[in-house]
């Protein structure tokens, strides 16, 4: 593929996988997160598993900060909720 005529490169993809189990956990946790290649992959295996995907590009940015299997911070549950609560209503969950 030939590169953008502006001289610039396109963005390298970011992705951020969360896991969370109510009443099991005390917070969503970061269990797989990555940039160019390795943010393909992730979004390429959590479409084959049927997994909800959204774009957020600054809470992935805030999701690539946090260790992997740590619980996100505190100041990142309200954006995760937003998250959550789509992708169970996709589910059916909700």
């Amino acid at each position: 593929m030939a590169p953008p005529k502006s001289g610039r490169r396109a963005p390298r993809k970011k992705a951020a996988a969360l896991k969370y189990e109510p009443g099991k956990d005390s917070a969503p946790r970061v269990v797989a997160k990555g940039e160019g290649l390795l943010a393909e992959r992730l979004i390429a295996l959590a479409e084959e598993a049927g997994v909800p995907i959204r774009e957020d590009a600054p809470l992935v940015e805030a999701l690539l900060r946090v260790e992997l299997e740590r619980e996100i911070p505190p100041e990142l549950y309200e954006a995760v909720a937003v998250v959550l609560a789509w992708a169970w209503r996709l589910e059916g969950k909700a």
